[in-house]
C-alpha cells in the first residue's frame, strides 16, 4: 500500500470514529424480577423456561429482557397461576399467594 493511501485510510477511520460511526452500542437496560410467594417452594417459569424458585428469586432477582412476559407460578398441592407482565427496566417485585387445592 502506498504511504499516501495508507494515511488517507487512517484519516477516514479517525473521522468515522469521531463522528459516531464506530461508537459503542448503548447498554441494554434489563428488568429484574423478584418473586415473594406463598409457599416459598413455588417454581417460577417465564414462557416455558424455569427461572427459579420463589425462595431463590426473593433473594436474588432474575435478570430478564424488558417487555411482555408470560409468567407461571406452580407448587405441589396448589393451583397454578399465570400472569402476563410488561416488565420495565429496573426492579419489579411480584407478591403472590397460591390457592391450595382442596382435599
Amino acid at each position: 500500500m502506498q504511504p499516501v493511501r495508507a494515511l488517507t485510510i487512517g484519516l477516514l477511520l479517525m473521522a468515522a470514529a469521531s463522528s459516531g460511526c464506530m461508537q459503542n452500542t448503548p447498554k441494554v437496560k434489563m428488568a429484574y424480577l423478584k418473586v415473594v410467594a406463598e409457599p416459598p417452594a413455588t417454581t417460577v417459569y417465564v414462557g416455558d423456561r424455569f427461572i427459579g424458585t420463589a425462595r431463590l428469586l426473593a433473594k436474588q432477582p432474575k435478570a430478564l429482557s424488558t417487555g411482555v412476559k408470560y409468567v407461571t407460578f406452580k407448587a405441589q398441592g396448589y393451583f397454578p397461576h399465570d400472569l402476563k407482565l410488561d416488565l420495565p427496566a429496573g426492579d419489579t417485585t411480584i407478591k403472590i399467594k397460591l390457592r391450595p387445592i382442596p382435599p
